[in-house]
């Protein structure tokens, strides 16, 4: 593992029965630092999420995590109990669906307030203080607090799943394809927010996205991935500029082109 990185993979490969969904897969993530993973449907980008995230275990291969004090840990390796402990405080996931991350019938200010519970808060008025802080840091008013997330319009799902999972203020958050199925609008507002919560927090994050647009947005470096391989990998601007390998400029000229 390079030296005082967050978070590391080597070899990772995995197969859905013959076929291969991440074939020999290196990355590396610093701290404070957003990596974007692209590629077409069915490149691997979500599976290497779900691999490096511990939601899936590789065939082959490791991946490493670094915990506040610097101790290493080897994510596929680690007791049940530990991984979930893990994604309830230094880890977060920023669903597509926010659905996925958000309990429809529990409040707003609930959804929020649940993962300070379960990091261990008690006190019943910090909690909701909190609670509504967040939800008016994700452009959320602070009078919905009580309202059922039923009641709420696509990107304030998105929002409150957001403000649920940093309200920890996690080292690490994996998000796949955050902004996908919105409105245009709706997108590049949500984007903004993005983009300012992780600088204001410092955040890592994993970022899957098909949209180059939102990559050049909001990460550092980039990977590119193609069935399985990561293709091209470097800093975001240098890569989208001046891709190398030719997959990565069929995805740069396709956008160029639309």
């Amino acid at each position: 593992m390079e030296h005082d990185t967050l978070l590391s993979a080597r070899g990772l490969t995995l197969h859905f029965g013959a076929t291969p969904a991440l074939v020999d897969v290196d990355a590396d993530l610093w701290p404070g630092e957003v990596l974007a993973v692209v590629g077409e449907s069915g490149s691997g980008k979500s599976t290497l999420l779900n691999v490096l995230s511990g939601r899936l275990a590789p065939d082959a291969g490791v991946a490493w995590y670094r915990d506040p004090a610097g101790a290493l840990h080897d994510i596929h390796a680690m007791p049940a109990p530990a991984l979930r402990t893990l994604h309830r405080s230094d880890w977060g996931f920023v669903h597509q669906n926010p659905r996925e991350n958000l309990r429809m019938a529990v409040t707003a200010g609930g959804n929020v307030g649940e993962r300070l519970m379960a990091r261990g808060s008690r006190h019943y008025g910090d909690i909701r203080a909190a609670a509504i802080s967040w939800l008016e840091q994700v452009e959320i008013d602070a009078d919905r607090v009580d309202d059922l997330p039923r009641t709420f319009s696509g990107g304030m799902l998105q929002r409150l799943q957001i403000a649920r999972t940093l309200v920890t203020h996690p080292r690490l958050v994996f998000m796949d394809e955050p902004t996908g199925g919105l409105d245009v609008s709706v997108q590049a507002r949500l984007l903004d927010l993005i983009r300012g919560l992780v600088r204001r927090l410092g955040i890592a994050a994993v970022l899957v996205t098909h949209d180059l647009a939102v990559a050049r947005l909001l990460a550092h470096r980039i990977m590119v991935m193609q069935r399985g391989r990561v293709v091209e990998s470097g800093l975001t601007d240098r890569v989208l500029d001046d891709p190398r390998h030719a997959y990565t400029q069929l995805l740069v000229s396709s956008v160029l082109g639309a």
